[in-house]
Protein backbone atom coordinates (compact mmCIF):
# COMPACT_ATOMS: atom_id res chain seq x y z
CA UNK A 1 0.00 0.00 0.00
CA UNK A 2 1.70 3.06 -1.04
CA UNK A 3 0.79 6.92 -0.31
CA UNK A 4 -1.12 6.13 2.76
CA UNK A 5 -3.26 8.63 3.56
CA UNK A 6 -6.41 7.27 6.21
CA UNK A 7 -9.57 9.08 6.36
CA UNK A 8 -11.59 7.98 9.84
CA UNK A 9 -15.20 7.76 10.03
CA UNK A 10 -16.63 7.31 13.45
CA UNK A 11 -19.49 5.43 14.37
CA UNK A 12 -22.43 7.17 15.77
CA UNK A 13 -23.53 3.62 16.96
CA UNK A 14 -21.19 2.41 19.73
CA UNK A 15 -21.82 -1.40 20.89
CA UNK A 16 -22.20 -2.70 24.10
CA UNK A 17 -18.97 -4.28 25.88
CA UNK A 18 -18.84 -7.68 26.22
CA UNK A 19 -17.80 -8.63 30.46
CA UNK A 20 -14.35 -9.94 30.22
CA UNK A 21 -15.72 -13.23 32.10
CA UNK A 22 -17.96 -13.86 29.47
CA UNK A 23 -16.01 -13.60 25.77
CA UNK A 24 -15.91 -15.95 23.32
CA UNK A 25 -13.24 -16.35 21.26
CA UNK A 26 -14.19 -14.83 17.62
CA UNK A 27 -17.90 -13.63 18.47
CA UNK A 28 -17.74 -10.01 19.57
CA UNK A 29 -16.28 -7.14 16.89
CA UNK A 30 -15.24 -3.75 17.97
CA UNK A 31 -16.71 -0.51 16.57
CA UNK A 32 -15.00 -0.02 13.64
CA UNK A 33 -12.70 -1.48 10.89
CA UNK A 34 -9.53 -0.87 8.31
CA UNK A 35 -10.08 -1.22 4.59
CA UNK A 36 -7.79 -0.45 1.58
CA UNK A 37 -8.61 -1.26 -2.11
CA UNK A 38 -6.44 -2.34 -5.09
CA UNK A 39 -7.13 -2.28 -8.34
CA UNK A 40 -4.88 -3.33 -11.23
CA UNK A 41 -2.65 -0.73 -12.31
CA UNK A 42 -3.28 1.80 -10.08
CA UNK A 43 -2.30 0.08 -6.58
CA UNK A 44 -3.84 0.61 -2.96
CA UNK A 45 -5.88 3.29 -2.46
CA UNK A 46 -8.75 4.65 -0.39
CA UNK A 47 -7.24 4.12 2.91
CA UNK A 48 -10.20 4.07 5.23
CA UNK A 49 -11.27 3.44 9.09
CA UNK A 50 -14.76 3.15 8.89
CA UNK A 51 -17.42 1.80 11.25
CA UNK A 52 -18.02 -2.61 11.31
CA UNK A 53 -20.48 -3.43 9.06
CA UNK A 54 -21.57 -5.90 5.85
CA UNK A 55 -19.44 -5.71 2.97
CA UNK A 56 -21.15 -5.99 -0.30
CA UNK A 57 -19.50 -7.84 -3.35
CA UNK A 58 -21.01 -8.74 -6.76
CA UNK A 59 -21.91 -12.44 -6.75
CA UNK A 60 -19.52 -13.13 -9.21
CA UNK A 61 -16.54 -11.95 -7.39
CA UNK A 62 -13.65 -13.85 -7.83
CA UNK A 63 -13.32 -15.33 -3.83
CA UNK A 64 -16.25 -16.85 -4.31
CA UNK A 65 -15.70 -19.17 -7.22
CA UNK A 66 -11.78 -19.46 -6.97
CA UNK A 67 -11.07 -18.87 -3.67
CA UNK A 68 -8.42 -16.48 -3.51
CA UNK A 69 -7.76 -15.03 0.37
CA UNK A 70 -5.17 -14.99 2.63
CA UNK A 71 -5.59 -13.45 6.63
CA UNK A 72 -3.18 -13.02 9.39
CA UNK A 73 -3.93 -13.63 13.37
CA UNK A 74 -2.38 -11.35 15.79
CA UNK A 75 -3.23 -9.67 19.30
CA UNK A 76 -3.06 -6.24 20.81
CA UNK A 77 -2.29 -6.43 24.80
CA UNK A 78 -3.10 -3.62 27.48
CA UNK A 79 -1.02 -3.83 30.44
CA UNK A 80 -2.05 -2.36 34.16
CA UNK A 81 0.73 0.65 32.59
CA UNK A 82 -1.95 1.62 30.43
CA UNK A 83 0.34 0.63 27.43
CA UNK A 84 -0.57 -1.06 24.22
CA UNK A 85 1.79 -3.73 22.96
CA UNK A 86 1.50 -5.70 19.39
CA UNK A 87 3.98 -8.50 19.33
CA UNK A 88 6.02 -8.88 16.31
CA UNK A 89 3.39 -7.54 13.99
CA UNK A 90 6.34 -7.22 11.28
CA UNK A 91 6.48 -10.87 11.07
CA UNK A 92 2.53 -11.14 9.93
CA UNK A 93 3.04 -8.77 7.54
CA UNK A 94 6.01 -10.25 6.24
CA UNK A 95 4.09 -13.75 6.36
CA UNK A 96 0.99 -11.95 4.75
CA UNK A 97 3.02 -10.97 1.64
CA UNK A 98 4.26 -14.70 1.37
CA UNK A 99 0.63 -16.05 1.64
CA UNK A 100 -0.31 -13.48 -0.93
CA UNK A 101 2.69 -14.25 -3.10
CA UNK A 102 1.51 -18.11 -2.97
CA UNK A 103 -1.98 -17.07 -4.24
CA UNK A 104 -1.57 -14.51 -7.06
CA UNK A 105 -2.25 -11.35 -5.17
CA UNK A 106 -0.78 -8.02 -4.80
CA UNK A 107 1.64 -7.71 -2.07
CA UNK A 108 1.14 -5.01 0.88
CA UNK A 109 3.43 -2.47 2.29
CA UNK A 110 4.28 -3.94 5.50
CA UNK A 111 5.48 -0.52 7.11
CA UNK A 112 1.95 1.01 5.99
CA UNK A 113 0.05 -2.05 7.09
CA UNK A 114 1.09 -1.28 10.57
CA UNK A 115 0.56 1.87 10.25
CA UNK A 116 -2.82 1.33 9.35
CA UNK A 117 -3.40 -1.70 12.11
CA UNK A 118 -1.89 1.22 14.64
CA UNK A 119 -4.64 3.82 13.81
CA UNK A 120 -7.31 1.04 13.87
CA UNK A 121 -6.25 0.24 17.37
CA UNK A 122 -6.28 4.14 18.62
CA UNK A 123 -9.78 4.17 17.54
CA UNK A 124 -10.86 1.32 19.04
CA UNK A 125 -8.44 1.08 22.17
CA UNK A 126 -11.52 0.99 24.57
CA UNK A 127 -12.01 -2.86 22.99
CA UNK A 128 -8.61 -3.88 24.48
CA UNK A 129 -9.69 -5.97 27.81
CA UNK A 130 -7.09 -5.90 30.40
CA UNK A 131 -8.06 -9.13 32.80
CA UNK A 132 -5.32 -11.96 33.01
CA UNK A 133 -5.66 -14.07 29.95
CA UNK A 134 -7.47 -11.97 27.95
CA UNK A 135 -6.44 -9.19 24.45
CA UNK A 136 -7.33 -8.15 21.27
CA UNK A 137 -7.58 -10.35 18.48
CA UNK A 138 -7.06 -8.72 15.27
CA UNK A 139 -7.41 -10.23 11.60
CA UNK A 140 -5.99 -8.67 8.54
CA UNK A 141 -7.39 -9.95 5.28
CA UNK A 142 -7.45 -9.41 1.91
CA UNK A 143 -9.54 -10.61 -0.65
CA UNK A 144 -10.19 -10.82 -4.65
CA UNK A 145 -13.17 -8.88 -5.94
CA UNK A 146 -13.04 -8.75 -9.31
CA UNK A 147 -16.41 -9.70 -10.51
CA UNK A 148 -15.36 -12.08 -13.32
CA UNK A 149 -15.90 -15.85 -13.82
CA UNK A 150 -12.83 -17.39 -15.26
CA UNK A 151 -9.59 -19.88 -13.81
CA UNK A 152 -7.17 -16.02 -13.57
CA UNK A 153 -6.04 -14.42 -10.56
CA UNK A 154 -8.31 -10.96 -10.06
CA UNK A 155 -7.68 -7.59 -11.00
CA UNK A 156 -8.98 -6.21 -7.91
CA UNK A 157 -8.76 -7.05 -4.31
CA UNK A 158 -9.68 -5.86 -0.65
CA UNK A 159 -7.77 -5.62 2.41
CA UNK A 160 -9.54 -5.33 5.39
CA UNK A 161 -8.41 -5.32 9.49
CA UNK A 162 -10.91 -6.88 12.07
CA UNK A 163 -10.47 -6.88 15.88
CA UNK A 164 -12.20 -9.04 18.73
CA UNK A 165 -11.60 -8.81 22.24
CA UNK A 166 -11.02 -12.23 23.22
CA UNK A 167 -10.00 -14.73 26.65
CA UNK A 168 -9.14 -18.07 26.40
CA UNK A 169 -9.23 -19.59 22.49
CA UNK A 170 -9.66 -22.98 24.33
CA UNK A 171 -12.24 -23.33 27.18
CA UNK A 172 -9.65 -25.60 28.83
CA UNK A 173 -7.42 -22.27 28.97
CA UNK A 174 -4.13 -23.40 29.97
CA UNK A 175 -5.29 -26.68 31.07
CA UNK A 176 -4.00 -29.70 28.84
CA UNK A 177 -6.30 -31.08 25.60
CA UNK A 178 -6.71 -34.00 23.76
CA UNK A 179 -5.81 -34.54 20.53
CA UNK A 180 -7.15 -36.73 18.44
CA UNK A 181 -4.48 -37.79 15.19
CA UNK A 182 -5.77 -38.23 11.99
CA UNK A 183 -5.23 -40.69 10.07
CA UNK A 184 -7.66 -40.85 6.92
CA UNK A 185 -7.71 -37.24 5.90
CA UNK A 186 -5.23 -34.87 4.35
CA UNK A 187 -4.88 -31.50 5.09
CA UNK A 188 -1.98 -30.56 2.92
CA UNK A 189 1.55 -30.99 0.59
CA UNK A 190 4.44 -29.61 0.26
CA UNK A 191 4.06 -28.10 -3.14
CA UNK A 192 0.45 -26.86 -1.98
CA UNK A 193 -0.47 -24.11 0.22
CA UNK A 194 0.06 -25.81 3.85
CA UNK A 195 2.52 -22.93 4.59
CA UNK A 196 0.28 -20.31 3.44
CA UNK A 197 -2.43 -18.84 5.36
CA UNK A 198 -5.54 -19.13 3.37
CA UNK A 199 -8.97 -20.34 4.21
CA UNK A 200 -9.15 -23.15 2.14
CA UNK A 201 -6.38 -24.80 4.55
CA UNK A 202 -8.99 -24.46 6.88
CA UNK A 203 -11.98 -25.40 5.15
CA UNK A 204 -10.45 -29.12 4.10
CA UNK A 205 -9.88 -29.25 7.99
CA UNK A 206 -13.39 -28.97 9.47
CA UNK A 207 -14.61 -32.94 8.47
CA UNK A 208 -12.11 -34.20 10.53
CA UNK A 209 -12.84 -31.30 13.06
CA UNK A 210 -16.26 -32.47 13.08
CA UNK A 211 -15.17 -35.91 14.14
CA UNK A 212 -12.45 -34.76 16.84
CA UNK A 213 -15.86 -33.07 18.35
CA UNK A 214 -17.83 -35.57 18.68
CA UNK A 215 -15.19 -37.27 20.39
CA UNK A 216 -14.25 -35.08 22.92
CA UNK A 217 -11.17 -34.02 21.54
CA UNK A 218 -10.09 -29.98 21.46
CA UNK A 219 -8.17 -30.40 17.72
CA UNK A 220 -6.70 -32.62 15.02
CA UNK A 221 -2.89 -33.47 14.84
CA UNK A 222 -2.63 -33.87 11.02
CA UNK A 223 0.06 -36.35 9.61
CA UNK A 224 1.84 -35.73 6.38
CA UNK A 225 -0.05 -36.62 3.32
CA UNK A 226 2.39 -38.77 1.67
CA UNK A 227 3.51 -40.98 3.78
CA UNK A 228 1.11 -40.39 6.48
CA UNK A 229 3.12 -41.03 9.31
CA UNK A 230 5.78 -37.79 9.72
CA UNK A 231 3.53 -34.95 12.27
CA UNK A 232 2.92 -31.84 10.96
CA UNK A 233 0.83 -29.64 12.89
CA UNK A 234 -2.30 -29.47 14.73
CA UNK A 235 -5.21 -27.59 13.28
CA UNK A 236 -4.44 -24.20 14.87
CA UNK A 237 -1.35 -24.40 16.29
CA UNK A 238 2.50 -26.06 15.43
CA UNK A 239 3.10 -29.09 17.83
CA UNK A 240 6.12 -29.45 20.12
CA UNK A 241 7.07 -32.65 21.99
CA UNK A 242 9.97 -32.87 24.93
CA UNK A 243 11.66 -36.23 24.35
CA UNK A 244 14.26 -37.37 27.03
CA UNK A 245 14.85 -33.72 28.26
CA UNK A 246 14.96 -32.40 24.18
CA UNK A 247 12.51 -30.45 22.78
CA UNK A 248 11.67 -31.17 19.13
CA UNK A 249 9.25 -29.67 16.82
CA UNK A 250 8.53 -30.88 12.99
CA UNK A 251 10.52 -28.91 10.56
CA UNK A 252 9.52 -26.37 7.94
CA UNK A 253 9.12 -28.37 5.13
CA UNK A 254 6.30 -26.17 2.46
CA UNK A 255 3.25 -27.41 4.04
CA UNK A 256 3.66 -26.43 7.61
CA UNK A 257 2.82 -23.51 8.40
CA UNK A 258 5.88 -21.16 10.01
CA UNK A 259 3.90 -19.61 13.10
CA UNK A 260 5.49 -16.83 14.57
CA UNK A 261 4.60 -18.15 18.24
CA UNK A 262 6.54 -21.49 16.95
CA UNK A 263 9.80 -19.28 15.52
CA UNK A 264 9.40 -17.15 19.14
CA UNK A 265 9.63 -20.63 21.33
CA UNK A 266 12.26 -22.06 19.48
CA UNK A 267 14.05 -18.84 20.40
CA UNK A 268 13.28 -18.32 24.10
CA UNK A 269 14.30 -22.20 24.47
CA UNK A 270 17.77 -21.38 22.97
CA UNK A 271 17.63 -18.54 25.35
CA UNK A 272 17.81 -20.58 28.09
CA UNK A 273 19.96 -23.07 26.82
CA UNK A 274 17.18 -25.78 26.64
CA UNK A 275 18.03 -28.09 23.94
CA UNK A 276 15.61 -27.78 21.19
CA UNK A 277 15.38 -29.14 17.52
CA UNK A 278 13.82 -28.90 14.37
CA UNK A 279 13.32 -32.28 12.01
CA UNK A 280 10.94 -34.58 10.76
CA UNK A 281 8.94 -36.27 13.67
CA UNK A 282 7.19 -39.41 13.32
CA UNK A 283 4.07 -40.42 14.99
CA UNK A 284 5.88 -43.95 15.58
CA UNK A 285 8.59 -42.07 17.62
CA UNK A 286 5.87 -40.31 19.52
CA UNK A 287 4.32 -43.62 20.48
CA UNK A 288 7.47 -45.33 21.38
CA UNK A 289 9.01 -42.23 23.73
CA UNK A 290 5.72 -42.38 25.56
CA UNK A 291 5.70 -46.30 25.88
CA UNK A 292 9.38 -45.78 27.48
CA UNK A 293 8.25 -43.16 29.50
CA UNK A 294 10.81 -40.26 27.31
CA UNK A 295 7.45 -38.47 26.17
CA UNK A 296 7.86 -35.91 28.73
CA UNK A 297 5.61 -33.13 27.46
CA UNK A 298 3.49 -31.83 24.76
CA UNK A 299 2.51 -28.58 23.65
CA UNK A 300 1.16 -26.73 20.73
CA UNK A 301 1.57 -23.20 19.96
CA UNK A 302 0.09 -20.66 18.27
CA UNK A 303 -1.17 -16.44 18.03
CA UNK A 304 -5.04 -17.46 19.61
CA UNK A 305 -3.75 -20.27 22.03
CA UNK A 306 -0.04 -18.97 22.89
CA UNK A 307 0.80 -22.39 24.57
CA UNK A 308 -1.36 -25.31 25.02
CA UNK A 309 -0.06 -28.07 26.75
CA UNK A 310 -1.66 -31.56 25.27
CA UNK A 311 -2.19 -34.16 27.76
CA UNK A 312 -3.89 -36.79 25.56
CA UNK A 313 -3.67 -38.33 21.86
CA UNK A 314 -5.60 -41.24 20.61
CA UNK A 315 -3.95 -42.53 17.44
CA UNK A 316 -6.13 -45.53 15.86
CA UNK A 317 -7.79 -46.28 18.65
CA UNK A 318 -4.70 -46.15 20.91
CA UNK A 319 -4.49 -43.53 23.97
CA UNK A 320 -1.34 -42.46 25.55
CA UNK A 321 -1.37 -39.66 27.82
CA UNK A 322 1.34 -37.24 28.44
CA UNK A 323 2.36 -35.98 32.10
CA UNK A 324 -0.41 -37.49 33.73
CA UNK A 325 -2.70 -35.35 31.63
CA UNK A 326 -1.60 -32.61 33.67
CA UNK A 327 0.26 -29.29 32.38
CA UNK A 328 4.36 -29.87 32.11
CA UNK A 329 7.17 -27.65 34.07
CA UNK A 330 8.28 -26.11 30.49
CA UNK A 331 4.90 -25.97 28.91
CA UNK A 332 3.95 -23.44 31.51
CA UNK A 333 7.40 -21.23 31.96
CA UNK A 334 7.10 -20.84 28.03
CA UNK A 335 3.69 -19.44 28.62
CA UNK A 336 4.36 -17.21 31.55
CA UNK A 337 7.00 -15.75 29.89
CA UNK A 338 5.40 -15.33 26.53
CA UNK A 339 2.87 -13.97 27.75
CA UNK A 340 4.19 -11.88 30.23
CA UNK A 341 6.60 -10.27 27.37
CA UNK A 342 3.83 -9.79 25.43
CA UNK A 343 2.31 -7.92 28.22
CA UNK A 344 5.09 -6.33 29.31
CA UNK A 345 5.25 -8.29 33.00
CA UNK A 346 8.50 -9.53 32.03
CA UNK A 347 11.78 -8.32 30.01
CA UNK A 348 11.92 -8.53 26.45
CA UNK A 349 15.51 -9.20 25.39
CA UNK A 350 14.67 -10.13 21.55
CA UNK A 351 13.04 -6.49 21.06
CA UNK A 352 9.67 -8.46 19.78
CA UNK A 353 6.96 -6.44 21.59
CA UNK A 354 5.83 -2.61 20.27
CA UNK A 355 4.69 -0.15 22.83
CA UNK A 356 2.22 1.93 20.52
CA UNK A 357 1.44 4.76 22.88
CA UNK A 358 4.52 4.35 25.70
CA UNK A 359 5.21 8.08 27.39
Amino acid sequence: MSNLNIQITLSENKKDKVPADQLVFGTTFTDHMFVADYIEGTGWHNHRVVPYAPITLDPSATIFHYGQTIFEGMKAYLSEDGVVRLFRPDQNMKRMNHSADRLSMPQIDENHAIEALVELIKVDKEWIPKDPGTSLYIRPFMIATEPHLGVSASKSYTYMIIMSPVGSYYQEGIHPVKILVESEYVRAVAGGTGNAKTAGNYASSLKAQEVADREGYSQVLWLDGIERKYIEEVGSMNVFFKIAGEVVTPALNGSILDGITRKSIIDLLKHWGVPVVERRVSIDEIREAHRTGKLDEAFGTGTAAVISPIGEFRYQGELFYVNNGETGELSAKLYDALTGIQKGTQEDPFGWVVELNKK
